[in-house]
């Protein structure tokens, strides 16, 4: 198991440490221009989580190759790019040139960005795109605000996904108690944190049912216990978002607590976990895979993903 960001959660060059703790650094989206993204406000806090509107905002892909890529690069932790756009040219153009460059382990294809006007209906023939340009493993990103989930996923994985994102955030709307206006200048926005972390489980189960392939789990991961729930459901990786903001510490603590989750219930690793709620009754599993939850904890064994 890894432990990622999610995606314009972490502001890795001014948060360096925090990008250390991860396994994988996921950067914010990038399109083929520069965006400014949608006028403030773009944030609001809601009761179960957090609004976003941001829309999309970043420098291009020829000023983020040229001037963040090697500034990412130094920082010694593995990079995949978030690659954005509003028709499928769009991502090809993103794609290509990151193609050849050795500092991208993996792009993710934001293919659900609910804070835009346009979002390209088409999973297949982006991925399909994507694929004939680049060698890398591509990363589907979705929505769970679709009929069926696991079919847009299996779509994906048909034209050349190497794994799947899950899930983006939600469309949300909140308003303020004075005005009875919408808070966000846009009006709506993407919903994350606690809100969001049922409909993340039931996607990534859904999708482990039709898929074998990789899945990041993400959607208000805040816990050990969190993380825990979404490789029981079928994630073979895990991604932290809202809690980034609150709590930098958020990647060590959720790591030392997924490994008491794990040892109380004598797990060894957390690939024994993966897809464990698939199964009708508790997981059997061999000796080699489980130990006696006392003598681990005194073993002073650390949870290596």
């Amino acid at each position: 198991m890894r432990l990622l960001n999610a995606s314009g959660c972490l502001d890795a060059l001014a948060a360096p440490e925090t990008a250390r703790d991860l396994d994988a650094f996921v950067s914010k989206t990038v399109t083929p221009l520069p965006r400014e993204g949608n006028r403030p406000v773009r944030i609001a806090e809601t009761e179960l989580g957090m609004l976003n509107a941001i829309g999309l905002a970043n420098p291009g892909v020829d000023a983020f190759v040229a001037g963040h890529l090697p500034r990412l690069a130094e920082l010694g932790v593995p990079i995949w790019v978030s690659v954005g756009g509003f028709a499928t040219a769009d991502y090809v153009a993103v794609a290509e040139p990151l193609a050849d460059r050795p500092e991208v382990e993996a792009l993710e294809l934001n293919l659900s960005c609910p804070n835009v006007d346009e979002v390209p209906e088409n999973v297949g023939e982006v991925v399909a795109a994507v694929r004939a340009v680049s060698g890398k493993p591509l990363y589907a990103k979705l929505s769970p605000a679709v009929p069926d989930v696991a079919e847009t996923a299996h779509a994906a994985e048909t034209a050349g996904a190497d794994g799947l994102s899950l899930v983006n955030t939600i469309r949300g709307l909140a308003l303020d108690e004075r005005t009875l206006r919408p808070v966000l200048d846009r009006g709506s926005g993407g919903l994350s944190g606690p809100a969001l972390r049922p409909i993340a489980l039931a996607a990534v189960h859904a999708c482990r049912r039709a898929t074998d392939l990789p899945i990041v789990g993400m959607g208000g991961v805040a816990t050990g216990r969190h993380a825990l729930e979404l490789l029981a459901a079928g994630a073979t990786d895990v991604a932290i978002g809202t809690a980034l903001f609150s709590d930098p510490g958020a990647p060590s603590r959720i790591r030392s607590e997924l490994s008491a989750e794990l040892a109380a219930r004598g797990f060894v690793s957390p690939d024994n976990v993966i897809g464990a709620g698939h199964e009708p009754e508790a997981p059997t599993l061999d000796r080699s895979s489980r130990v006696e939850p006392e003598k681990y904890l005194h073993s002073g064994a650390n949870m290596a993903g």
